[in-house]
């Protein structure tokens, strides 16, 4: 299945998008930090064989998105308004919204907040707000790997940290947490991140968003969309912890966790990834 590249525009933004598919079932896929939409390239051309319409784009500051300046336009607010107009902007009789690391934290939020009605929720390595705040309170193992989300609320140190040597700081952070994402995809990393702003604009979802993120969900009710968490086990910077009590937050939730898998779980393991989705998928006839 052909996998091409073009422009989606949403939310007042432009936003670069990579897509497979022509389905009317519209599955949005949002990548983490400090990725971009290349990093669901493995997954694309799978989900269009399901007959989903799948579309990945660059999130907002992200790869050839706009970026809007100023930290607030970071803002949970504005990040799940974002994925309510790209799924407008897209059609589809069925909307399934997919998110890995950051990608997760915004989907979690917009099925909270019901700015979509989805009928399902795929998560890759993303708590349930609520679960990330009791594991960050109840202990010190998930506050020692948040230990970077203190140091990226400095100002100008994380960027120049981030982009010195043309973003090789970047680039040797993948490759320490793992070795099989390829030097091609790591590259396309690091060449966005020494993009004038986009270091910032990335951070800014640090610093616009905790320590909100650390009080968890709130007055949200228990969630009624079919949720499918995919975990990593390898994980560096959220603890195996965080697997645990999501079900208490959803009334439909499937919990698979993939051994010796890192973070970028997608990437590392991308034809398991696709055999977890289409599985769950198929037992919630969606494909």
């Amino acid at each position: 299945m052909t996998t091409k590249s073009g422009i989606l525009e949403a939310n007042g933004l432009r936003f670069a998008i990579d897509e497979a598919g022509t389905g009317d079932t519209t599955a949005l896929l949002l990548h983490g930090f400090p990725e971009a939409r290349q990093s669901w390239s493995r997954q694309l051309p799978f989900l269009a064989k399901l007959g989903w319409r799948a579309v990945a784009p660059d999130q907002r500051g992200y790869g050839s998105s706009s970026r809007p300046p100023g930290q607030a336009a970071y803002h949970l607010d504005h990040l799940t308004d974002d994925v309510a107009a790209m799924f407008a902007a897209l059609g589809g009789k069925r909307r399934i919204l997919i998110g890995h690391d950051w990608g997760g934290v915004i989907a979690w939020q917009t099925a909270l907040r019901g700015k979509v009605s989805l009928d399902a929720l795929i998560i890759l390595n993303a708590p349930h707000p609520d679960v990330f705040a009791r594991v960050l309170a109840d202990g010190w193992t998930q506050k020692r790997k948040s230990w970077y989300v203190a140091f990226f609320k400095l100002p100008w140190l994380p960027e120049w940290l981030m982009t010195r040597n043309h973003g090789k700081p970047l680039a040797q952070m993948f490759r320490q947490h793992s070795q099989t994402i390829s030097d091609a995809q790591i590259d396309i990393y690091r060449r966005n991140v020494i993009q004038p702003g986009a270091a910032t604009a990335m951070i800014n979802y640090y610093r616009a968003n905790f320590p909100a993120l650390e009080r968890g969900a709130g007055t949200h009710p228990k969630l009624t969309v079919p949720t499918l968490l995919i975990w990593g086990e390898d994980d560096l910077a959220l603890d195996i912890a965080l697997t645990e009590g999501n079900e208490q937050h959803v009334t439909d939730f499937t919990l698979r966790k993939l051994p010796g898998v890192s973070h970028w779980v997608q990437q590392d393991a991308p034809d398991r990834v696709n055999e977890l989705i289409a599985e769950w998928a198929r037992t919630k006839g969606l494909a």
